[in-house]
């Protein structure tokens, strides 16, 4: 367990109300977490004292989301309170702690009530993707090491403490050097992808085109993310035609979907199908009109990061892997794609496979071809 004396705590802390988002007198801050991250959220809730802003706890505990959509009728599924609103709608900074105590909680739900409830929640992050994108909030996301989280990884929970302290690059004094290291690292490799359009992935059981012709790419520097290390854009909507099998399985909602293979044309998925969780995958496929397009394209960056532990945040970040996400776009990238689906989901070229932009190699067997 991460005791809250550990001096990486309050520089954990620091970093997220610093360098993350920037805190400043007179700032409303949303707090999320579950009663499990205490150490962390009292720690933000102090510095952000500090910083002269304005700290709003807003802790969940554990089960809760489980005994709604298992009791809960579809009136109450779909309702959304003054609390849920205020931290999108509200806030001038949402600072979000994952801390999962038990990361299959929700695996014995019904995915339709899921659905209903992602559903009911779609305003809420337009609203929150809408803010951001024009300069009205600062957010970030992070997760706290737990013993779910550490069964997902197949780790030791003391060992997977420390490998999210070596994510987050709290091991060293000043991390926000360390982040800003990485930003100029990953601001090079847009200048280069700047004015191009089609990107080709070809890797076992993968050929798919897209284009990102008149499109923006972000630079996840550890801001919003954190941890981070990658470039994301928004596709054009009708670009992506052709197959792509996705290496690592999605783990969302308390399920696990593996061996996923998508066929696009025009943009939409036609087929789609999963070595497990197949029904799950077609159902949410099946949300709304947009999650069959997809809403990001993304390089993974953070060479830190080089084993799959079964949680997005990290595991799209891996070094010399692509993602992509079905469902919502971010606006700042020029994408249009809404939905109240947001899947990511990685393929992994490190041992085989080469990404072209333009005809030219940019990505081969997990290598970026930079000068």
């Amino acid at each position: 367990m991460v005791s809250a004396s550990d001096p990486r705590i309050n520089r954990w802390a620091s970093t997220l109300t610093g360098y993350c988002t920037n805190v400043q007198p007179g700032d409303v801050v949303a707090i999320t977490g579950s009663s499990v991250a205490e150490p962390l959220l009292r720690a933000v809730y102090r510095e952000t004292l500090k910083r002269g802003g304005h700290p709003i706890l807003l802790i969940g505990l554990p089960g809760a989301c489980g005994d709604l959509l298992h009791l809960g009728d579809d009136a109450q599924i779909a309702y959304l309170s003054p609390i849920d609103r205020f931290p999108f709608e509200d806030a001038d900074v949402r600072i979000m702690i994952s801390s999962d105590a038990n990361t299959r909680s929700l695996s014995a739900v019904d995915p339709a009530k899921q659905t209903a409830r992602n559903r009911a929640r779609t305003p809420l992050r337009q609203a929150g993707m809408q803010r951001a994108a024009a300069g009205l909030q600062r957010w970030s996301l992070t997760l706290f090491p737990t013993d779910g989280y550490a069964m997902d990884a197949e780790m030791d929970s003391d060992a997977f403490a420390e490998f999210v302290f070596e994510a987050c690059r709290l091991n060293v004094p000043d991390p926000a050097a360390a982040w800003q290291e990485q930003s100029r690292m990953q601001a090079a490799m847009i200048e280069h992808l700047r004015g191009h359009d089609e990107v080709r992935i070809t890797a076992p059981d993968t050929d798919l085109t897209l284009s990102i012709a008149g499109r923006t790419w972000i630079n996840s520097d550890g801001k919003r993310n954190f941890p981070s290390g990658e470039i994301f854009t928004g596709p054009v909507e009708n670009s992506v035609n052709g197959h792509i099998r996705f290496s690592f399985p999605v783990v969302t909602q308390g399920r696990a979907i593996s061996d996923i293979r998508l066929r696009f044309e025009d943009g939409a998925v036609v087929d789609a199908s999963a070595a497990s969780g197949e029904e799950f995958l077609i159902r949410t496929l099946d949300t709304d009109a947009g999650s069959r397009h997809l809403g990001e394209f993304a390089f993974g960056t953070n060479f830190g990061i080089q084993r799959f532990i079964k949680n997005i945040l990290f595991d799209e970040k891996i070094g010399g892997t692509v993602h992509m996400a079905i469902g919502a776009g971010y606006p700042e990238t020029g994408s249009t794609n809404d939905s109240s689906v947001h899947w990511d989901l990685i393929c992994d070229l490190r041992e085989e496979g080469v990404v072209t932009i333009d005809g030219t190699p940019f990505l081969h067997k997990g290598r970026y071809l930079l000068d």
